[in-house]
């Protein structure tokens, strides 16, 4: 079962149960899946690969992350409540994330794979770091681990 075909189940469920939450939320997941069909589609019926359907829904989780740093900069913690109650819902559509540890093991292990020594082959080490890791973990925890690793 494709990550779109569970989203419309949970849809249905969330719809019985009466939970808004997460109503609201799963339905922003479901046009986030349509806008990127229709952006992807050329001629005929486009359907959405697993990576993408992932790419779709680590998308918005981002956005609601950053929704919610702006908010609280901002002072408004109530729309920050909002955003983060939306952002576990759909973090619960989203793979387990790696630990700490086991980011900082997959990046030694790419940077010896790699031979990289400085700064300057941070590039090197990211793009080959985020195709290993994508979903798995967070960018700007990979990032912060991989310049901690360099320098």
């Amino acid at each position: 079962m494709s990550l779109k075909e569970r989203i419309d189940k949970y849809l249905k469920d969330a719809m019985k149960s009466g939970d808004k939450n997460r109503i609201n939320t799963v339905r922003a997941i479901r046009a986030a899946f349509l806008e990127k069909e229709v952006s992807i589609r050329v001629g005929g019926k486009a359907e959405l690969s697993e990576e993408q359907e992932l790419e779709v829904v680590m998308s918005l989780a981002k956005k609601r992350k950053d929704s919610i740093q702006q908010y609280q900069d901002a002072g408004r913690t109530d729309l920050a409540e909002t955003e983060q109650a939306e952002l576990a819902v759909i973090e619960t559509y989203l793979p387990a994330q790696m630990s700490e540890e086991e980011i900082e093991a997959e990046v030694k292990e790419i940077i010896a794979q790699l031979g990289v020594t400085s700064m300057k082959d941070i590039g090197k080490v990211m793009g080959a770091a985020m195709k290993k890791l994508k979903g798995k973990a967070d960018g700007g925890k990979v990032q912060e681990m991989v310049k901690s690793a360099l320098s």
